[in-house]
């Protein structure tokens, strides 16, 4: 929620509704950030909570990008490693949005979470090498950062294309504002997997780091109820 604006803003006011993509600067936990207006903040869409709503950003805007730069579009066929992470769970749906067929190589637990999320197969990688496997695809996507191209190259189809997190995507101006068009068309929800209060702030970062999450763990700054 905006508190208040500079004195040449026009694009929001005070009392606006709006999600951010704040960097990922390292620091603290804040009630309060100071934001210049520009394409990482826009009005929060009028389907989604503040909480899920905070979730898009990282993994919304880091999926779509990716999966843009790699030219994904109707009929392309898609494998996303990683598919139940922040990232992975963005990617599945953007992609099915885009029209692709989807892959998703996940653990078998989160199985039936991308199935969900639109996934048209699946691959357990903790019980079968996905690498192994005979389809072919025009896009591979690493969500994960955890395979490479080499690993990969001979499941492409000629002229497709492997991305991986540990990249750096093409930004484009307007891309939050396609994540806040896909969500309010009900073509793309947030995966929460757990809310934590500020003052839980080590448990969530235990959490986060051994590496269980499924989709995004948010921190409420502010109590829902306050909100």
């Amino acid at each position: 929620m905006i508190e208040a604006v500079g004195k040449n803003v026009q694009a929001f006011k005070a009392g606006d509704a709006v999600f951010a993509q704040c960097g990922l600067r390292f620091g603290g936990y804040a009630e309060y950030t100071c934001l210049p207006v520009n394409e990482l903040i826009a009005i929060k869409p009028a389907n989604m909570s503040f909480e899920e709503a905070a979730a898009v950003p990282v993994g919304g805007l880091t999926a779509l990008r990716f999966l843009k730069q790699s030219g994904v579009k109707t009929g392309s066929r898609v494998l996303i490693y990683g598919a139940s992470g922040s990232v992975g769970s963005f990617a599945v749906q953007i992609a099915k949005a885009m029209g692709a067929e989807v892959t998703a190589a996940s653990s078998r637990s989160n199985t039936p979470l991308v199935t969900k999320l639109g996934a048209d197969k699946t691959i357990d990688y903790t019980n079968h090498d996905f690498t192994k496997t005979t389809d072919r695809f025009d896009v591979i996507f690493d969500a994960v950062g955890k395979t490479s191209k080499a690993a990969c190259r001979h499941l492409l189809n000629p002229g497709g294309k492997f991305v991986t997190v540990k990249s750096n995507p093409e930004k484009n101006t307007g891309d939050l504002l396609q994540l806040k068009e896909l969500i309010e068309s009900g073509k793309l929800i947030s995966v929460i997997d757990r809310r934590y209060s500020l003052e839980q702030i080590r448990e969530a970062h235990a959490y986060v780091e051994s590496f269980r999450k499924k989709g995004n763990v948010v921190i409420n700054v502010i109590p829902p109820e306050v909100l």
